[in-house]
């Protein structure tokens, strides 16, 4: 059979010459005979040595990434013809070489993990066509990375359903390859193609752009790529922790100490990453003990709990599992607890509900069951306990007070934050964040809004008081009190600057996303993007997080291609392009932001919750521009 009579994949002559070919054989109108040529393909394929074989390979691949689910191929035999292509290119370099066949390993592994990701039935046929075997010498790295990020894509798949998971764990090296590449993937890439543009392989920059770019996007789409390479180990490595006897080769203190750094270049939101692996291990009491035990791997569980994205209710959980296991909760608790009482406020977490109870409830268990000697827990832990369930029983009293004894509460609070704000606004941050405080302990519990602008102001002061884990604490409080939650754009830039001083650029950067997301949405004067830009003191922020968080940033550092220190004036690879931003004028410019933000006041925010408002308390006014001129 003729593979091709075009030499352009993309497009096919309506009076091809060679009706033999593959193109024409997929256009036959008789089912039978449509049937009997691709069969015979398949079978023939693999033994063939003829030019333009990689062309009908690109279109199975088109045709599989846009019919996953589509049986006909399967049936045909296009697994085995997929597998015996691989060992060709991997047992004959000679052929692999020639023509244009180095891409067709790549497009056949790629097939494979097309096929088998929605259906378990065409996982059990690849399976039993014997695909594992040739996609654990990809996986290996017998050729390069470029392979080993669709074999580990195609394992990963294979390893999800219940019926073809034993065939992969059968070949007991993927596992430990699939660490190796977890942890060392950033760097391959890095080294093998990003670092040096003159080194770079003509057709690992064609598959990377599709001959659509030139450097700069595929250094953009390298990053991309490094980043699912590292995603989709994780994602097979999680399939393997979830079978305890497998366990001990995944919970190694070198591979679980770099787990939650393993962000996965804040892309691939489907994939587990280094928090969802974490989340699966400590599911299991075999996996808890490890993960405790692993130098602050507990402080960065705190931080990413408190980080408003896609793994906070996954954060969570792992905390609150092995703050109920005896055996773990003395090793976390005086770590976890000051993160969990923030946390106590969020009612629900996309589909979880009342999470903030479930918070409670566990952290009542650990005071009820505190032990002794080793095992026992700071003062400092029991007094942030017993404050958090002294605010439920208080919130428990209020829902029994006169709704005039409430609305008394609600006015002497109003009053002292206002005396708070003047506070501020002479240039007093510490008795503003004092007055505040005596705010949240008059506040009603119910008044949400209100005691949201409480903790935000009081985050402020702490900000300028170079107290950078107070304002995480407070930022985070309001963030979860506010509905929506996580949505309060003025915590969100406090927060981001706080983790700023903390030098936790993620997290930061994380915030500042947010937080600029929120500005344009939001109808506060202070905030709202105008003309749809921007803040100067927001973007620069974002860049500067962006470079510190940079994917590539631990291999370029290995590597001789960034300076260790956090300068501006650092190479961290290409540099960041302006256009992502549009940039503020500079008249915008306010002290990083915070001479941008007035004070939280009562026309600024609906504090109150309507049932307490009068038309006085409505009408009441703050002169927002002296708070401008004190940084807030």
């Amino acid at each position: 059979m003729i593979l091709s009579c075009n030499p352009n994949m993309d497009k096919v002559s309506s009076d091809c010459p060679y009706p033999g070919c593959f193109f024409c054989v997929m256009k036959e109108g008789n089912p039978s005979k449509r049937r009997a040529s691709i069969l015979k393909f398949f079978r023939e394929l693999p033994a063939q040595d003829d030019d333009g074989q990689v062309l009908p390979i690109s279109g199975l691949w088109n045709t599989a990434m846009a019919h996953p689910n589509d049986p006909e191929f399967i049936e045909l035999g296009i697994f085995e013809c997929m597998a015996a292509l691989i060992w060709k290119g991997l047992k004959n370099r000679r052929w692999l070489s020639h023509d244009q066949n180095i891409y067709i390993p790549y497009y056949a592994a790629h097939i494979i993990g097309s096929y088998t990701m929605n259906m378990e039935e065409f996982a059990e046929s690849a399976v039993h066509a014997g695909v594992i075997p040739p996609l654990v010498e990809l996986l290996r790295g017998r050729l390069t990375w470029v392979e080993q990020r669709v074999a580990v894509r195609a394992l990963g798949h294979l390893a999800t359903y219940a019926s073809t998971f034993p065939a992969v764990a059968s070949h007991g090296e993927i596992l430990e390859l699939s660490i190796q590449l977890a942890m060392s993937s950033l760097e391959i890439v890095y080294s093998h193609f990003y670092q040096y543009v003159d080194r770079r392989l003509s057709y690992h920059c064609d598959l990377l752009t599709r001959g659509m770019g030139g450097v700069e996007m595929e250094s953009r789409k390298a990053e991309e790529w490094a980043s699912q390479l590292q995603c989709w180990s994780l994602q097979l490595i999680n399939c393997f922790a979830f079978k305890p006897e497998f366990l001990p080769t995944i919970c190694k203190p070198e591979f679980l100490t770099k787990l939650p750094g393993m962000w996965g270049g804040l892309v691939n939101e489907n994939s587990p990453a280094g928090i969802g692996l974490l989340r699966t291990i400590c599911h299991h009491k075999l996996g808890r003990g490890p993960v405790a035990s692993c130098p602050g791997i507990i402080e960065s569980l705190c931080n990413i709990a408190r980080s408003s994205d896609d793994w906070q209710y996954m954060t969570i959980d792992c905390l609150l599992w092995l703050l109920q296991d005896p055996s773990t909760c003395h090793k976390v608790i005086d770590k976890a607890v000051p993160a969990l009482v923030d946390l106590a406020e969020i009612t629900t977490l996309g589909d979880h509900k009342k999470f903030g109870d479930s918070i409670v409830n566990v952290l009542e268990e650990c005071v009820q069951s505190q032990g002794t000697g080793r095992n026992a827990f700071s003062n400092r832990t029991k007094e942030l306990i017993e404050e958090l369930l002294n605010s439920r029983q208080r919130l428990k009293w209020e829902k029994n007070m006169p709704k005039e004894d409430l609305h008394i509460k609600q006015a002497a609070a109003l009053v002292v934050k206002l005396e708070g704000n003047s506070l501020f606004s002479s240039g007093n941050i510490s008795g503003a964040a004092s007055k505040y405080s005596e705010a949240l302990a008059l506040c009603p519990m119910r008044s949400k809004k209100e005691r949201v602008v409480l903790y935000s102001n009081r985050a402020q002061c702490h900000l300028l008081l170079q107290q950078p884990l107070a304002a995480i604490s407070d930022a985070t409080r309001a963030l979860c009190l506010h509905n929506p939650l996580n949505r309060h754009a003025k915590s969100l830039w406090r927060r981001a600057q706080a983790y700023d001083m903390l030098g936790l650029a993620k997290e930061s950067l994380l915030d500042a996303i947010l937080f600029i997301n929120e500005c344009s949405q939001s109808n506060d004067p202070d905030l709202s993007l105008r003309q749809n830009k921007v803040p100067d003191y927001a973007e620069r922020l974002v860049k500067k997080q962006m470079r510190a968080a940079w994917l590539f940033r631990e291999a370029a550092i290995k590597h001789g291609g960034v300076h260790c220190e956090g300068d501006a004036g650092d190479i961290y690879g290409r540099e960041t392009d302006d256009s992502e931003w549009e940039t503020a004028s500079e008249s915008d410019i306010g002290n990083d932001g915070r001479d941008e933000m007035g004070n939280d006041d009562d026309d600024d925010e609906d504090d109150d919750d309507s049932e307490w408002k009068n038309d006085d308390e409505r009408k009441e006014k703050y002169d927002k521009s002296s708070m401008k001129a004190c940084g807030r």
